[in-house]
């Protein structure tokens, strides 16, 4: 994925005698330190030389940084200078924005950033206020979660998300409203009957798909052929229904998918597990690739949860999966899917190999047949959210959580409870109060990403006007 574009601005006092005698010395130097620190970060930066010191000076920056397609401007403000030049540059550029001051008592930074900032609350233009000096071991971390989500929600604008198939299973919380998502989002919604990927997956030869079914029967931990519905056969299908959801995806260039599959597909073909394992993955059997967030049942709103949670943490595979059980004694959450979970986690490497050792193809219950991909998630840091809706309105629940490989006493509970089916699954240590997570969670499925994006997303919340729920403590 690209990087966030920063676009940068320096104002300074405009008044020539005051900028000669007091405010060059103290600007210059921080408007430098300032680039060399931009210089440093995960970002593009769209920065100039000189500082902005005149209405003439802001257009021409500001008509560069938008000529770059900035995602999120920077209006730095390290002295006083008259706040009518700053929210002039805002208003011109009119992208997310954070003012950026110092500590420093001899800048006057303070009051600039502050006389600045209230104008822009009387209009009513939202931004980030940020007082850190360049050296502050803080300063990226305030910044950079702002950053990530403006580019996040640049990049849903004029996206497209591809709905195969109607509501699932009766689950209402999956639906949604296509021009609520134009209005909040800019999303584009393009509808595809399901049965597109059964007659092109028929059209495919099973030549064709032999490469990705030696690549998985070869590098899986174990694959179950010939055993209850699942044989080479069935695998093989499941693959060209794979390789024709990839090639839907490419021709009608969609950016994130949900797909009904259950009961159509799962009970008169082939449930779609090997699209929902690789199709959020970074790789298959032809090498890396763009990963695409891809929800089950047709859920729309997970789909995008995860589409965000793919932008935010800077490509990094989503996942998706079932709020299955809550085990109070232990704090962990319980997240199986039906039968597919993006198999980057199943080891979170960058060699497809070393997933896919972890991974077992074990036969589907579903009348259809076919493989489920089943394994558990590796340990590490997840962030897990949700976008529901509340009488028409967005909430988006947001929990920081960590993947544990539980003992083998609580997973051996957890097995005899479950039963014999058993799925791929995420174990998810949370610091959280389960009864108001219960009280308040508005869905039955839940999206997920590696790291820890809490504050990103409350970002995205408060630039697309959805109300955040953190649900996790700390």
């Amino acid at each position: 994925m690209s990087q966030p574009r920063v676009g940068f601005i320096t104002i300074g006092d405009e008044r020539p005698h005051e900028w000669e005698k007091v405010f060059r010395r103290l600007t210059e130097p921080l408007h430098a330190e300032a680039i060399a620190f931009f210089q440093r970060q995960p970002v593009e930066l769209i920065a100039f030389e000189s500082v902005a010191r005149s209405r003439e000076e802001i257009e021409r920056q500001a008509d560069a940084i938008t000529a770059a397609k900035a995602d999120v401007l920077i209006a730095h403000v390290p002295c006083w200078t008259e706040p009518n030049l700053v929210v002039y540059a805002v208003q011109r550029l009119g992208l997310p924005t954070v003012l950026l001051s110092n500590k420093s008592p001899a800048t006057h930074g303070t009051v600039g950033l502050l006389g600045a900032a209230g104008a822009l609350d009387q209009i009513g233009y939202p931004h980030l206020r940020v007082r850190e000096d360049f050296d502050s071991p803080h300063l990226a971390g305030k910044l950079l979660p702002f950053i990530r989500a403006a580019y996040a929600v640049r990049r849903l604008r004029g996206s497209v998300f591809g709905l195969f198939g109607g509501r699932s299973l009766g689950i209402d919380t999956g639906s949604f409203d296509p021009m609520q998502w134009r209005r909040m989002f800019g999303i584009d919604t393009e509808h595809i009957d399901q049965l597109e990927i059964i007659r092109r997956a028929n059209d495919l030869s099973p030549e064709q798909a032999h490469p990705m079914v030696e690549w998985l029967t070869g590098k899986a931990k174990r694959a179950d052929l010939n055993t209850k519905g699942l044989t080479w056969e069935k695998l093989n299908f499941q693959v060209r229904c794979y390789l024709a959801t990839q090639q839907i995806i490419q021709e009608k260039q969609l950016d994130f998918i949900a797909v009904k599959c259950m009961p159509d597909l799962s009970n008169h073909y082939v449930p779609q597990c090997i699209s929902a394992a690789f199709i959020p993955s970074p790789y298959d059997a032809a090498g890396p690739k763009e990963p695409v967030a891809m929800a089950c049942e047709a859920d729309a709103d997970g789909a995008l949860t995860m589409h965000i949670l793919k932008l935010v943490s800077g490509g990094t595979p989503p996942f998706f999966g079932d709020v299955s059980f809550l085990d109070d004694q232990t704090h962990t959450l319980y997240i199986p899917n039906c039968g597919a979970m993006c198999s980057w986690y199943a080891h979170r490497s960058a060699e497809p190999a070393e997933n896919l050792a972890q991974i077992e193809l074990l036969p589907s219950i579903r009348p259809g047949g076919g493989a489920i991909t089943y394994f558990q998630m590796a340990p590490g840091p997840v962030t897990l959210a949700r976008l529901f809706r509340r009488k028409g309105e967005y909430y988006m629940a947001i929990l920081a959580g960590e993947a544990i490989t539980p003992p083998e006493e609580q997973y051996k509970a957890f097995v005899e409870a479950r039963g014999s089916h058993q799925l791929p699954t995420a174990f998810v240590h949370l610091e959280a109060d389960f009864d108001r997570l219960i009280a308040e969670f508005g869905a039955n499925h839940i999206s997920g990403v590696a790291g820890n994006y809490v504050a990103e997303l409350c970002h995205v919340c408060e630039l697309t006007h959805v109300t955040p729920l953190v649900l996790s403590k700390g």
